[in-house]
């Protein structure tokens, strides 16, 4: 099986890394012609990557007709950009592995659903878990979820990922999946903040906590599985981005947390804190779902400049008391 990745930054060449390592070549399409030239000419991606050597399976190109003779694709591309990027494939029945975690701002549509608006002969699978690009592409113990509502086609992708440092675990549940990706960029960005205002260990445990109750509140209304929230792609994932400086997502939290402005913390970044998009659809999403999410409006009205860390805070802890369940 021959494998396409869109997307040359830090995890689509992450990926890129895992499907060349038996040997195979890889076509991985790129937007930055300085990437292409490099990981061709060097087997470096000095942007996004620099202190992995890469296959020499893998070949880059700005062509992004030359994913043509793929025969399935890794989608590894904001979630905000897909819709696009999906209607310049050359073949709109090649199996895609969604890699992109986010949910459509104004549809507010999950990245399948994304991606069957354009491509609706296009078997979809979703690729989610607790993953750092460079802890993958240096060959360290990584478990991920591998979604796929064809679970023959899920299983056949998962064989074909799978290495002995990176194991693919199969699942129908491709929205438990997505959710799980989605809103836990959002309840990084939350934990970031109680690292860079110095709220303690304890106050981070509780936000995991509570936020995983948002999660699956919403995960559960739009149809996921609650032991799909409860693995890899939800908890799983969840516990890592919460509790690192390596997640784009918690870096952000913790410049807003120290009392930065969100719109100078984006602007510094070359690669995005996907969270920062999500969070107002996910607010849209939610109060139509008629699921009460506290933590991501907290951050929502954080990165809109509607409250500062204070007040949010102060609103969190001052919220009545109820049952826990």
């Amino acid at each position: 099986m021959k494998i396409g990745v869109i997307g040359g930054g830090a995890w689509g060449t992450a990926l890129a890394q895992v499907a060349a390592a038996g040997g195979d070549r890889v076509r991985l399409w790129a937007r930055e012609p300085e990437v292409v030239d490099a990981i061709n000419a060097t087997q470096r991606n000095p942007l996004f990557l620099p202190d992995v050597a890469l296959s020499p399976e893998i070949r880059a190109t700005t062509e992004i007709g030359a994913l043509g003779e793929c025969d399935a694709i890794l989608v590894v591309t904001p979630a905000q950009h897909l819709r696009g990027i999906c209607a310049q494939l050359p073949r709109h029945d090649t199996p895609l592995i969604l890699c992109a975690k986010g949910i459509e701002a104004g549809t507010r549509k999950l990245m399948s659903e994304t991606a069957r608006d354009t491509c609706p002969h296009a078997p979809i699978a979703v690729l989610s878990g607790p993953t750092f690009a460079h802890e993958v592409a240096a060959g360290l113990p990584t478990a991920i979820t591998l979604a796929c509502e064809d679970e023959a086609l899920g299983q056949s992708l998962a064989r074909r990922l799978a290495r002995p440092s990176f194991r693919p675990y199969a699942s129908t549940d491709v929205i438990g999946a997505e959710i799980g990706g989605a809103v836990k960029n959002v309840l990084a960005i939350a934990c970031g903040v109680v690292e860079g205002a110095g709220l303690g260990q304890n106050a981070r445990a509780s936000l995991i906590s509570r936020g995983f109750a948002e999660m699956t509140r919403f995960g559960l209304a739009r149809g996921a599985r609650a032991e799909t929230l409860a693995g890899l792609s939800g908890l799983g994932d969840l516990v890592l981005t919460c509790s690192s400086t390596s997640s784009r997502n918690f870096s952000l939290g913790k410049g807003l947390g120290q009392g930065r402005a969100a719109a100078d913390l984006m602007a510094d970044r070359r690669t995005v804190a996907e969270g920062a998009f999500t969070a107002p659809v996910l607010i849209e999403a939610a109060r139509e779902a008629g699921v009460d999410m506290p933590i991501a409006e907290a951050v929502d009205a954080l990165l809109a400049g509607r409250a500062d860390v204070r007040a949010v805070i102060e609103g969190m802890l001052g919220r009545p008391l109820k049952r826990e369940h």
